[in-house]
């Protein structure tokens, strides 16, 4: 099991913009996502970066699973049009730029 400690720059996206109040910072997750990278850092961009790739290695064939288990409650990437993978895909496609 994934502790979810170990993702600090997911807790503060998914617990500050990408949670059951995010249309406070956008419409689309894009909007979201650049009003997080906005208020962050520039290492704390790359941390974030560096913990979707170790999720997706700690959670394996269980991306969608632990992903759910952790997050699931407040976000979904399917009520926004995802799968977990092309979410993740996406988040770092958005934080990249």
């Amino acid at each position: 099991m994934i502790n979810e400690k170990s993702y600090p720059q997911f807790h503060t996206l998914f617990g500050a913009y990408l949670n059951q109040d995010s249309d406070y910072w956008g419409e689309t997750l894009e909007e979201v996502v650049s009003c997080f990278k906005r208020d962050s850092s520039p290492s704390e961009i790359v941390k974030i970066l560096n913990e979707i790739e170790r999720f997706k290695n700690e959670a394996g064939e269980n991306l969608d699973k632990e992903f759910y288990d952790l997050y699931g409650f407040n976000f979904s990437p399917v009520s926004w049009g995802y799968t977990t993978v092309s979410f993740f895909e996406e988040l770092k496609r958005i934080l990249s730029d």
